[in-house]
């Protein structure tokens, strides 16, 4: 998540110069081809027009289906963090008078599934784009917690030895961390130490967490659907092709009657990669939202919320060697 108030157009220049430099390539070799007597390389504009309004319409489209699952991520993230608390307190008050360890082994069993969750949700999918040149790069300018540790590592600060090892064995390691509260909440009202509506209460939270997990998971593993990504990116690919063909004739005959007849020509460069670089950028503004949990610096900051959550559980029980809140690193905070 970007916490400052703006990405600055040096930064976005930056990140699409390799665009840049394709884009320049494609509008300068039409160009110098016109000027060299090549004529018929001109193409009437009227229909690269029209289509580029369906570019528009196609990339508008996408952009606002990016933008829904990112949203989407955030409010599932909200509600994990409104049920953590709820979480907190209804445990530490049906369960701290009679059976405190338990409350504190409950309460570390939650900061290890948040653990496990946002390990798997950064997990990497074939349909993403981390490992492309133009996000790697840029993910050099701020951390990605989860790159730089192991959930092994992690979870030992919250589960024993013989548990650590259970879950690690374990390919949804986030699911069986919740099926092991269930247990132990089961252990808790077998032998009294809450009643019916306590049990029920914090059962309850549980199955919210379940759900909200689900819902992430479905996020992180259903990508935006192919079909309309590959015929985004076929129409524009399209398009920028075209356009410089299109404005050819345009520029050539600017210049008529006055003293730069013959040389507006080379204003077709310039213009066709302004052009073509605005319709590209778009399209690379939605893409880079459209995965809310890869890494990107648009994601969700799901390490930062898990943090969050887990130094305010930790003040519910009066700790007070809290971990450090983490922070934005050049402005980008996951």
């Amino acid at each position: 998540m970007h916490a400052g108030k703006k990405f600055s157009a040096l930064e976005f220049i930056i990140w699409t110069r390799r665009s840049i430099y394709c884009l320049a390539v494609l509008s300068t070799i039409p160009t110098i081809l016109y000027y060299c007597g090549w004529k018929f390389l001109s193409f009437p504009w009227q229909p690269i027009a029209i289509m580029g309004t369906a570019v528009a319409f196609i990339v508008g489209f996408k952009n606002n289906a990016s933008y829904s699952r990112l949203w989407e991520a955030r409010q599932i993230y909200g509600g994990i963090i409104n049920d953590s608390r709820s979480f907190g307190y209804i445990l530490r008050d049906s369960l701290s008078t009679k059976n405190p360890d338990r409350v504190k082994e409950m309460f570390l069993r939650h900061y290890a599934w948040l653990t496990a969750l946002r390990f798997q949700l950064r997990e990497s999918r074939a349909w993403e784009n981390m490992k492309t040149a133009q996000y790697d790069e840029y993910s050099r300018k701020y951390d990605i917690p989860e790159r730089h540790s192991t959930i092994e590592n992690e979870l030992k600060n919250y589960l024993s030895g013989n548990e650590l090892q259970y879950i690690i064995s374990k390919k949804n390691r986030a699911t069986q961390l919740m099926a092991s509260q269930s247990k132990v909440l089961s252990e808790a009202y077998e032998k009294g130490e809450i009643n019916d509506f306590q049990w029920a209460q914090i059962n309850q939270q549980l199955i919210k967490f379940t759900d909200h997990q689900g819902k992430a998971e479905r996020i992180k593993n259903f990508p935006y659907p192919r079909n309309f990504s590959s015929i985004t990116s076929y129409l524009l690919l399209l398009f920028i092709v075209f356009v410089p063909f299109g404005l050819l004739k345009e520029f050539d005959k600017l210049g008529d009657g006055t003293v730069v007849e013959g040389f507006t020509i080379w204003f077709n460069i310039p213009f066709s990669l302004l052009v073509t670089w605005c319709f590209h950028t778009l399209d690379s503004v939605g893409e880079a939202s459209v995965n809310p949990f890869e890494g990107s610096p648009n994601d969700v900051p799901i390490t930062q919320i898990s943090r969050t959550i887990e130094i305010d559980m930790r003040d519910m029980l009066d700790e007070t060697d809290l971990p450090p809140a983490i922070t934005p690193k050049n402005n980008i905070v996951l």
